[in-house]
C-alpha cells in the first residue's frame, strides 16, 4: 500500500513538473486567463515628446509651461500645426481646453501628414472656439464641438472664453463620437451614405481625400490662441 502511494505521488510530480517546465502550456495557461487591456497614455509632457510639426519643421508657434500647451495664434494658414508622432485608428482622445475671446481651433483626427494639403483639407475637425465671441455669423455645423462644416454639435454648452472645458473623441470605425463638459453632441459613421451626402453638399465636396483614411495622427491646430492640457489617448 506504501509503496503503491509513493509511486502515485511521484508521478502527480512529475507531471506537475512537465507541465511548469513547458512554455506552450504555459503561454497557452496565460492566454486563457489573461484579459485583454487598454492603458491611457499621457501625451503631453515638458519636451512635447509626443508631438512634431504637420509640416515636419522645427517646433514653433507651440510653447509648454505649468503643464499646459499654449499656442501662438498664428492663424489657419500658418502652418504651424501639430500632430502625434504615431498614428491611431480606433482609439478614445480626451484633454481640457480654453480659449481667448473672439478665438478659434480645432483638433485633428485620422491626420495623414501632406506638405501640399492643409490638415483641415484632409482630417475631420472637432471644433474649438469662442462661440459668442466670434466676429461673423457662424453654422451650426461651425460652432464648438461640431464636426467642422459636417455635423453640428447637439445640446453642447460650451463654457465662456478663458474657461476650461472638456473634450472627449471616441473613434471606433466607423462611428464617430464627439462629447463637451460630458455630454455627446455629435455622432455620426465614416463613409456612410449620409456623411458623404454631406460631404457632397457642403465645404469639401471637391476636396477629394477629406475624411477618407481610417487611421492617422491627431492634430492640434495654431489657429488661434487657445490652450490644452491632460490631454490623453487610449487605444479601443
Amino acid at each position: 500500500m506504501q509503496y503503491r502511494y509513493t509511486l502515485l505521488s511521484a508521478l502527480v510530480a512529475l507531471a506537475v513538473f512537465s507541465c511548469s517546465r513547458d512554455p506552450a502550456r504555459q503561454t497557452e495557461s496565460a492566454t486563457a486567463t489573461a484579459a485583454p487591456s487598454s492603458e491611457w497614455v499621457d501625451l503631453l509632457d515638458a519636451d512635447l515628446t509626443e508631438w512634431e510639426m504637420y509640416n515636419g519643421d522645427a517646433l514653433r508657434g507651440w510653447e509648454f509651461r505649468d503643464g499646459e500647451l499654449h499656442a501662438s495664434g498664428a492663424g489657419w494658414d500658418a502652418d504651424q500645426d501639430l500632430i502625434t508622432r504615431e498614428e491611431y485608428d480606433n482609439f478614445e482622445l480626451a484633454l481640457e481646453w480654453k480659449v481667448e475671446p473672439g478665438n478659434s481651433s480645432g483638433i485633428f483626427y485620422h491626420a495623414q501628414r501632406d506638405p501640399a494639403t492643409p490638415i483641415y483639407e484632409a482630417a475631420p475637425e472637432y471644433q474649438v472656439m469662442d462661440d459668442e465671441g466670434w466676429s461673423d455669423p457662424l453654422e451650426p455645423n461651425q460652432r464648438t464641438a461640431g464636426n467642422y462644416a459636417m455635423h453640428a454639435p447637439e445640446g453642447a454648452e460650451p463654457r465662456p472664453a478663458g474657461e476650461w472645458n472638456s473634450t472627449r473623441i471616441v473613434v471606433n470605425h466607423p462611428r464617430v463620437e464627439h462629447w463637451l463638459n460630458g455630454t455627446k453632441v455629435v455622432e455620426y459613421k465614416l463613409g456612410s451614405d449620409d456623411w458623404k451626402q454631406r460631404k457632397a453638399a457642403g465645404k469639401w465636396a471637391d476636396v477629394a481625400d477629406y475624411g477618407v483614411a481610417t487611421s492617422g495622427h491627431i492634430g492640434l491646430q495654431n489657429a488661434g490662441k487657445v490652450v490644452y492640457r491632460n490631454i490623453k489617448i487610449k487605444e479601443l
